[in-house]
C-alpha cells in the first residue's frame, strides 16, 4: 500500500490531551492513512552534522521539556526500531551525496512521539527517526527528503514534524483557542498557496518571500521538517492540505499530504 510523505505540526507536549482540533485530526489521521509497515520521522527536535539515524530494536522515549504536567513525564511510547530500516535509510542518504551516521542509543523525542502516539497508540510499528542537519537550511532539507523518495511506495510512511508557525515568544496564553493574529494568518496563507501551487524556488527562498517569515519562525528548525517531507513526495505530485488550525493563537497546527 502506497503512502504518502506528511507534514505534521506537533504543537505542545500538551497536544496529547489537549481539547482541540489538530488533536482530534491526529487521533483520526492513522485510521485514515491505514498502517504503515514501518515509520521514518524527522522531528524538529533533532539536529546532528552530519546527519543521522536511529537503529534502536526498541525505542526509549525522550522527555525533552520542562515545566509541564507531571504525568507527561510518565508517557512512554516504547514502538520498536528497525536497523534494517535505518541501515536503507543511511545507504540512500549516502548515494545522494549526504553522509548519515547510525545511532544505536537514541530513543525518540516528543516531536516523533507525541504524534505518534495520537495516530498509533498501541505503539507497535517500527519506528526509525532520522535527524535534521545542523545549520542547514530549506534546499539542503529538501534534497534529504528526495533521498527518501519511493520509500511511500515501499509501505514506508515519512513524516516531518514540526510546526507551520513557531514563535514560543508570541503564545497567547488566555487559552488553546486564543485568536490568530494577522501577522500568522498571512503567513499561513502563503505558505499554503504556495505549497498547493508547487512553487518550489519561492518556498525554498520563503524566509524572504513569505510574510512575517521570520517573525512565525525566529528559528527554523519547526518548518524543515515540512521541506524533508516536500522532497520525500513525487516530483511534481499533488500536495493536499489534510488540516488547519490554531492553538495559543501563534501556533499553526496545518498538515500537509506528498503524493
Amino acid at each position: 500500500m502506497p503512502f504518502p510523505a506528511i507534514f505534521l505540526s506537533h504543537g505542545a507536549p500538551t497536544l496529547l490531551d489537549d481539547p482541540c482540533p489538530a488533536r482530534q485530526f491526529l487521533t483520526e489521521l492513522g485510521a485514515a492513512l491505514g498502517r504503515p509497515d514501518a515509520v521514518v520521522v524527522i522531528s524538529a527536535h533533532w539536529e546532528a552534522s552530519p546527519a543521522a539515524v536511529t537503529a534502536v530494536v526498541r525505542n526509549g522515549t525522550i522527555h525533552d521539556f520542562f515545566g509541564f504536567p507531571p504525568g507527561l513525564y510518565g508517557r512512554t511510547y516504547p514502538a520498536p526500531g528497525s536497523p534494517e530500516l535505518a541501515a536503507a535509510v543511511s545507504a540512500r542518504l549516502a548515494r545522494h551525496g549526504t553522509p548519515c551516521r547510525i545511532d544505536d542509543r537514541r530513543g525518540l523525542d516528543h516531536g516523533a512521539w507525541v504524534p505518534l502516539m495520537l495516530m498509533y497508540p498501541d505503539a507497535d510499528l517500527p519506528v526509525v527517526q532520522l535527524s535534521l542537519l545542523r545549520g542547514q537550511g530549506p534546499e539542503a532539507h529538501f534534497r534529504l527528503g528526495a533521498a527518501l523518495r519511493g520509500l511511500g511506495d515501499s509501505g514506508v510512511l515519512v513524516i516531518g514534524s514540526g510546526g507551520l508557525t513557531h514563535n514560543l515568544q508570541a503564545l497567547d496564553h488566555a487559552g488553546l483557542a486564543a485568536p490568530e493574529p494577522q501577522w500568522v494568518t498571512e503567513f499561513a496563507q502563503w505558505m499554503g498557496q504556495a505549497l498547493r501551487a508547487r512553487h518550489l524556488a519561492e518556498l525554498l527562498a520563503y524566509r524572504g518571500k513569505a510574510p512575517f517569515a521570520s517573525r512565525n519562525h525566529p528559528t527554523e528548525e519547526h518548518i524543515l521538517p515540512l521541506f524533508v517531507a516536500l522532497g520525500a513526495g513525487r516530483d511534481n505530485g499533488p500536495v493536499e492540505s489534510l488540516h488547519s488550525s490554531t492553538t495559543f493563537g501563534a501556533l499553526r497546527m496545518d498538515a500537509y499530504a506528498f503524493r
